[in-house]
């Protein structure tokens, strides 16, 4: 006799191969009469199921052992996954005030098993519990299969009221009652069962059919459960239950029906996709009812219930209303003896007279309709409406399931989808191309074709950007869409769903996406207005952007001169550069002026930026033009603007700043004083290629009230050429070393020998922008006066 069972099967490394393994587990130990151990066991076996799954994310084995010939008797099951490199996490410490989610797994195997441990291999690793078996007078330790000579088999039959009337003596051995104590009991309370089991009626149900074979759970005397396989046969008016231990069903299956339907069943408990569940769903309606025709209807978005999948001779249907058998607002199942009768028009859609129905509800709601049809009337009866429950409530089960995941994916689907578009609309600042990004969000996933209209300041909504499908029909839609959009909707080509772009109440504009198969969805809309409040928030960002550039443009040119005054003799160049994007008013300013007698240059540098060093960049500006044409020489110029800093300026902000005075030759040239406060010294090329720096250092503007400032003077013969830069220039970085280091800027200008003062100030234009990769931080301003020879006549 063979005292060693083992069962295996293989689960795929998905979330759903716990509620598989347990089902297996628990099938398993019914057949081999360990259903009071079957509780702990599954619970372990789906805590390191659950384990394996997460931890390794491979395919899992899972094995149970029984050794029957060992003393004690034990039950073994081991989980064995792929990755035997990935340790099995430690049991927390037990904290009898915690209420974990997870992490419990190995604590409870430690509490509920005898023994449990983890083996490793190159290939895999195995984590196993061992459970004694309890050999008490209430749970005796399974046994050894009989001999077919020593199969108990009970005999029970009723009266149509469903009294018992006649009770074996293997009746009372299987189950405990006595004769005397069982007959004239109903049946139904005798039996016990729940209807609860993965293939189980309830006894209540079982009574009502002609026929019926199948797995089953009674009720001992003693309180326990015992597991059986039943074959119901009612012959007129009297019911016969005959009875055998689970392990004998194969005796009492007089046909493949009840294999058929267990298989069938196990399909349902399946990960198949749910178009394939439907259409089992439809082939096991049809063999149980023996008719025409069976269907799988489910409802759609539109309130309409349409075939998802159908079996036996099928009429082509169309979608058909909720209404008279098919009312998803009416509970329970429905019988229709005569349907010419009662519905005609439904009749002959179904070519059928004889329907059974029987609702499929998930979630509280019907969401389908497991159909049966046959075209002679008074075909079906009350046992097929039982067994189409039965198979309509496992079904809802599946797809409850399916479509859990599938919401879970639709869900997971539309956040990916806004965090992409938040990620590219992200920093852009120009409406017009937000409003092209947005159609082609839109265009193809969600309709055929987009247009986003802008609300300008007069509140009029005018055509952005429109976006097709087809690309090829971007002009033809961008004629077709009216130019301004007075109402949504109004003179649009097709169907139109119409979203406002809006912050706070502020209508910003709207954005139109046409509809295939209108209306729009429920989730496209709900996924539409998403993408709404996120490009309605870059929108009005863009437009405060726009305003702020707009003004520190308008700021930034009044700070500077609107053109330079042409000097005679001197050829002059000038290259302003603010660093940035849209960058604020202040920084850098330069002039260039004439005053009675002689011309007058400045170029400066505000500490900082923003409004506060844009009020000291005018006023350093206009101090020094009121200045000059005061006559006041270079260094006195400097002393009063000190001054004048220290007296307007907030404190902390200071001003370099090179200022100097160019006077025409009779013979060519100028003659130039300069002064430079805390600036880049100039640099003056000579014609012969020579570079020098011609004035000395000296102390910022605005620090100190006790500094004087002093100037310096040189001539500047023809082909002489001057060059004037802010910091931005000299100070331009490559990692760690800076633009003019070792005379760098002198270097370059003894290339440019014989230049024009505007290919001079390129030149350095160029190069500052040549010598990083990365971009300008810091605002540039270069000068350059270049000498030239007196005109002829």
């Amino acid at each position: 006799m063979n005292t060693t069972r083992v069962s295996s099967r293989s689960f795929t490394g998905t979330p759903l191969a716990a509620a598989a393994a347990r089902r297996f587990v628990r099938d398993t130990l019914t057949d081999w009469h360990l259903t009071e151990t079957a509780d702990d066991a599954v619970l372990l076996t789906s805590e390191l199921v659950t384990n394996a799954v997460i931890h390794a994310g491979t395919d899992v084995e899972l094995t149970c052992r029984l050794e029957l010939a060992a003393s004690p008797a034990y039950l073994e099951i081991a989980v064995t996954d792929r990755y035997p490199t990935r340790a099995v996490p430690a049991a927390p410490a037990p904290d009898p005030g915690a209420l974990e989610s997870h992490g419990r797994g190995l604590s409870l195997t430690a509490d509920l098993a005898t023994s449990w441990g983890v083996t490793y291999s190159r290939a895999v690793k195995q984590v196993w519990f061992r459970m004694d078996i309890d050999d008490g007078p209430h749970h005796p330790a399974p046994a050894p299969p009989h001999d077919l000579d020593d199969v108990t088999i009970a005999v029970v039959t009723a009266a149509p009221d469903g009294r018992i009337r006649s009770w074996n003596g293997d009746a009372e051995t299987m189950l405990g009652h006595t004769a005397a104590d069982a007959l004239g009991r109903p049946l139904a309370e005798l039996a016990g069962m729940s209807g609860g089991g993965d293939r189980e009626l309830s006894a209540e149900q079982v009574l009502q059919l002609r026929r019926w074979r199948g797995p089953a759970t009674l009720r001992h005397r003693s309180g326990g459960q015992v597991a059986v396989y039943l074959s119901h046969v009612r012959i007129g008016t009297l019911t016969c239950w005959m009875i055998v231990a689970a392990r004998h069903g194969g005796l009492l299956a007089e046909s493949a029906a009840p294999a058929r339907a267990t298989r069938a069943m196990d399909l349902l408990d399946t990960d198949l996709p749910l178009p394939e569940l439907l259409d089992a769903a439809a082939r096991m309606a049809h063999l149980a009812a023996g008719g025409s025709a069976a269907y799988v209807l489910m409802t759609g978005t539109d309130g309409l219930l349409a075939a998802a999948a159908e079996a036996g001779r099928p009429r082509d249907l169309p979608p058909l209303p909720s209404k008279g058998p098919l009312e998803t607002d009416r509970a329970g199942p429905r019988l229709v003896d005569d349907l010419a009768e009662s519905d005609p028009e439904l009749a002959v859609r179904l070519g059928a007279r004889s329907l059974a129905c029987v609702p499929v509800e998930s979630g509280g709601a019907t969401v389908g309709f497991v159909v049966a049809v046959a075209p002679e009337a008074d075909r079906f009866g009350r046992e097929l409406v039982i067994e189409l429950k039965h198979l309509a409530d496992r079904l809802a089960v599946a797809v409850g399931r399916l479509r859990l995941a599938e919401r879970e994916r639709a869900q997971r689907g539309r956040l990916t989808f806004l965090a992409e578009a938040g990620e590219l609309l992200a920093g852009v600042h120009d409406e017009r191309l937000l409003a092209a990004l947005t159609t082609q969000l839109v265009v193809p996933k969600i309709g055929r074709w987009a247009a986003v209209y802008l609300t300008d300041q007069t509140g009029v909504s005018r055509l952005a950007q429109a976006w097709h499908a087809d690309e090829r029909r971007n002009a033809e839609l961008r004629d077709s869409l009216p130019a301004s959009l007075w109402s949504p909707g109004a003179g649009l080509p097709g169907e139109v769903a119409s979203f406002p772009l809006t912050v706070g109440g502020e209508g910003l504009g709207t954005l139109l996406v046409s509809c295939p198969e209108p209306p729009l969805p429920q989730e496209l809309h709900a996924l539409v207005e998403d993408l709404c409040r996120h490009v309605s928030l870059n929108l009005h960002t863009a437009r405060l952007y726009s305003r702020q550039t707009q003004t520190a443009l308008v700021l930034q040119r009044s700070l500077l001169p609107m053109r330079t005054a042409p000097m005679p003799g001197v050829e002059s160049a000038v290259i302003y550069l603010p660093a940035g994007e849209g960058a604020q008013a202040g920084g850098d300013f330069y002039d260039l002026f004439e005053v009675p007698g002689h011309w007058c240059f400045a170029l400066g540098d505000v500490s900082g930026s923003g409004p506060e060093a844009a009020a000291v960049t005018g006023l350093a500006r206009h101090a020094v033009r009121l200045f000059a044409r005061e006559l006041y020489p270079v260094a006195d110029i400097l002393d009063r603007l000190n001054q004048a800093l220290l007296d307007e300026a907030e404190e902390g902000r200071f001003l370099s700043m090179l200022c100097g005075t160019l006077v025409p030759l009779p013979g060519g040239g100028a003659r130039c004083t300069i002064a430079s406060a805390g600036h880049p010294p100039p640099l003056l090329l000579h014609r012969h290629g020579r570079v020098e720096a011609v004035a000395s250092p000296q102390l910022l503007l605005g620090v100190d009230a006790t500094a004087t400032f002093f100037d310096e003077t040189f001539e500047m013969a023809p082909g002489d050429v001057l060059v004037c830069v802010t910091d931005g220039v000299t100070e331009r970085r490559d990692g760690p070393r800076q633009l003019d280091d070792d005379d760098g800027l002198a270097r370059l200008l003894a290339q440019c020998r014989g230049l024009s003062a505007g290919a001079v100030a390129e030149r350095v234009r160029q190069a500052v922008d040549a010598y990083s990769p990365l971009p300008i931080r810091d605002d540039m301003a270069v000068l350059v006066l270049r000498a030239k020879h007196p005109s002829p006549g």
